[in-house]
Order: structure tokens, then sequence, then C-alpha cells
């Protein structure tokens, strides 16, 4: 299968169980997305009148955003429902419908966060080129939410620099490049090493404490099974950076550690190589973090956080080169 947009193809073939996020349920989904459609046009037939023709299903397709097959199934329940009269490809409104016709929605649907994190995994593992005009209507089929709905994230999504609005309408991806990685460690170093230095201010009693205390007892743990468990340190270390940056307080802060934690993360998915060494030098920058912190030695904090995040830096534009990205 490929998904086309303008002049690069992605081909999708032989997914395992971890690979792409669309391994979901499809029976699930494809019922969602039923259910998601009927209602669109049953939203759509209550501004017709009775009598009225009802277009043509390429028109219908357009009008729900699904497939001509989950537009005959729709049409088959109006049908069924007395909503409509469907005889060849002749179809008329019958009745005006009322909310007793509307399907039930399932009660979760996906989280912005979730959303955000499939598109990332998509941009990353797929290597999507920087330049890459993004179409609305394809990605919104392919992580099944709605299309104004996509916009919308997109736009959210904008903020971070990864993608951006074309001159003549659309979208496109600006692109997780060598320059990107770069700015965004650069960045990152500010706010953990500001995050570092509040740590080692708060009191005794602050929740902080216990979090890093139980977070210092799992690392020494893994560290005494690295040698067959080491791909378990990604879980460890993404919770060890969020105990730290979850002491500041600052909505612009907890927006850009979103994106942050998502990309300096995936690495551990991408490059395999030296991972057990990798993880096993982590480990001991981590405890060296926290053991400074433990004697409220912000200085000495900071120099093992700067050292940690250097290293960090230097494994994800490894990471790029790895997939020549960088």
């Amino acid at each position: 299968m490929f998904f086309i947009f303008s002049n690069y193809a992605f081909e999708s073939v032989g997914f395992g169980a971890t690979e792409f996020p669309r391994r979901v349920n499809t029976l699930a989904r494809s019922d969602t997305r039923f259910r998601e459609a009927y209602n669109r046009l049953l939203d759509y037939c209550s501004t017709l009148q009775v009598g009225d023709a009802v277009p043509a299903e390429n028109e219908l397709s357009g009008l729900a955003n699904v497939s001509r097959t989950v537009v005959r199934r729709c049409l088959a329940r109006l049908e069924e429902r007395d909503v409509i009269s469907w005889h060849g490809r002749e179809k008329r409104i019958l009745r005006k419908p009322n909310g007793a016709d509307r399907l039930e929605l399932p009660a979760t649907r996906t989280s912005a966060d979730d959303l955000e994190q499939r598109f990332l995994d998509w941009v990353l593992k797929f290597d999507v080129p920087a330049e890459t005009p993004l179409s609305v209507a394809e990605l919104s089929r392919m992580f099944d939410v709605p299309q104004h709905e996509f916009k919308e994230f997109l736009a959210g999504l904008s903020r971070f620099g990864l993608v951006a609005r074309r001159p003549r309408g659309g979208w496109m991806l600006r692109g997780f490049t060598k320059d990107y990685a770069i700015e965004l460690s650069d960045f990152r170093s500010i706010l953990e090493i500001n995050a570092i230095r509040k740590v080692a201010d708060l009191p005794v009693d602050n929740p902080i404490w216990p979090k890093l205390e139980d977070l210092k007892m799992k690392h020494l743990d893994l560290k005494a099974r690295i040698d067959s468990d080491y791909h378990e340190f990604s879980k460890i270390d993404e919770a060890f950076h969020q105990a730290i940056n979850s002491v500041v307080k600052n909505r612009f802060v907890e927006e850009f550690q979103k994106v942050i934690s998502l990309i300096f993360h995936y690495h551990y998915l991408w490059n395999k190589a030296d991972e057990k060494d990798r993880n096993a030098a982590a480990i001991e920058e981590h405890l060296a973090i926290m053991e400074a912190l433990e004697a409220r030695d912000a200085d000495a904090a900071c120099r093992a956080a700067e050292k940690h995040l250097k290293t960090s830096k230097t494994t994800l534009l490894s990471s790029l080169r790895y997939h020549e990205l960088g």
C-alpha cells in the first residue's frame, strides 16, 4: 500500500506487532468509522427537504470522509430506517432524521497526546523528508480522526516548528533534521538544568524526594540486570526526566516538554547498536544526578546533568546518521 504526498510515496508493508500504530483492532476502528460517517450523513440529510434527491456516492464519500464502501453501508441503514428511499442510483429523502436515528459513538477517542505520538512515530520511523506536503485527507484516514480534528492537531503541532502552513494553503512537514535535533537538544538543556536547580532547593517533605528514591532503586535494580534486560531502560529514562521536569510549573515549559520527551525517547527505538553499553552508561549518569540532589549539591547535580544531556545529544545525532537523517 502507498500513501502519496505530492511527489513522495511511502510504502507500508509487513508491519510487525511492535511497529506502526495502525496495528490496533481493525474491526473496532472500522465500526467507529462507520458510526461517525453515518451520523455525518444523518446531519447532512437533515439539511434537505422531504422528496429532495440525495447526492451520488462519490459526493457523499467526500462529505463523510470515508470510502464508497462505507457510504453504501450508511445508505443501507438510512434506507432501513426509512430516512431515504433507494432505487438504483436514485435516492430521495423520505423523512427528516431525528435523535433516535443517530448511532452511539465509543466513549473514548484518540487523545491529542496519542495522536501526537503516533504522528511523530510515522515521521521518524519512515524518515519522511523535510518539505513534504501533507495531505490532510490521507492522514486523517490513516490516523482515523476527522479532517477538522487533524487540522486542529497540525495547527497545535506547528508551535514546535515540525510543521508549517504552506503559502498557498495546506500543510508542510518542516522535518526532523540535524539542525532541528541540535536546537531541540540545546533548548532541552536550558529547561532541565533549570529544573535540576529547582529540585535541589525543594524542602525535604516535597513529593519529589520519595519519587527520586524509588527511581534510584529501579536504576540500581536494572543495573544489576543490565546484561539481559538493558532494553528496559527507555521506560526508566522517560520516568526519570518526567520526574525532574515535573517540579517546574510553567505552562510553556510543559508544552515543549511533550515534544522533547517524545523525540528523545525515540532514539532508543531507532539504533540498537551498542544499546546495552549506552544504557549502562546512562544509568550511571542518572545515578550521579540523583546522588548530587540527595546531597543538595545543586552545582554538582547540574554538572552531572550537563554531562548526561551532552551524551543524549550525541546519541540522538548518532541515531539520525544511522537513519540517514543527519
